[in-house]
């Protein structure tokens, strides 16, 4: 299996965009609290989460075909798989709880980074009603595909509002690293 080590190195290869970058971090992290929560291999959930948009900046034409054929030639035919499958719309199947965790995760984690940032507290104080209400805005985050949250949410068999308060409970456990901490005050 490919260390996390080796996945950050592909992904750094890959990508350059701080968004992009923050996004495959956040998806990481969720994924791993994921893995933790159900007793799943830490790594290979992390790895995956990392590694699901890494050919989306150089190579968007192919995506996700370039990583999805790189972690075949590396032995990694579940990792593969599962972002070979993280949008419905592709028709890939979803075989395994990794398939369902990762297009459970990408888009609703994604926009919880949304809400937060343009919130003056961030991360800090949001709850999964305020992220739910967002989602009925369509203009807002309006790259975000609703249809793919609510779809993840069902494969992954996760009530959505509860879904909603893990993620925002595992990104703010790592609000400094992500830059996503209340801003500060300007008052003296």
């Amino acid at each position: 299996m490919i260390t996390h080590k080796e996945a950050r190195a592909i992904l750094q290869r890959l990508t350059t965009s701080e968004s992009l970058l923050r996004h495959a971090r956040t998806v990481e992290l969720v994924m791993r609290a994921y893995a933790n929560k159900l007793g799943e291999d830490e790594n290979k959930w992390g790895n995956t989460g990392l590694l699901h948009d890494a050919d989306y900046q150089a190579y968007p034409e192919q995506h996700p075909n370039v990583i999805v054929n790189l972690l075949r030639e590396q032995g990694e035919e579940e990792m593969a798989h599962a972002i070979s499958a993280h949008y419905t719309k592709w028709g890939v199947s979803y075989n395994t709880l990794l398939d369902k965790a990762l297009i459970a995760c990408d888009e609703i984690t994604g926009f919880v980074v949304a809400c937060a940032q343009v919130r003056p507290n961030r991360l800090e104080g949001l709850e999964a009603k305020s992220v739910l209400k967002k989602l009925g805005q369509k203009s807002f985050a309006a790259s975000v595909d609703r249809e793919e949250v609510k779809a993840g949410a069902d494969l992954f068999g996760v009530d959505l509002k509860e879904h909603i308060s893990f993620i925002i409970n595992v990104l703010q456990q790592h609000q400094e690293e992500l830059q996503l901490q209340p801003q500060e005050s300007n008052q003296s």
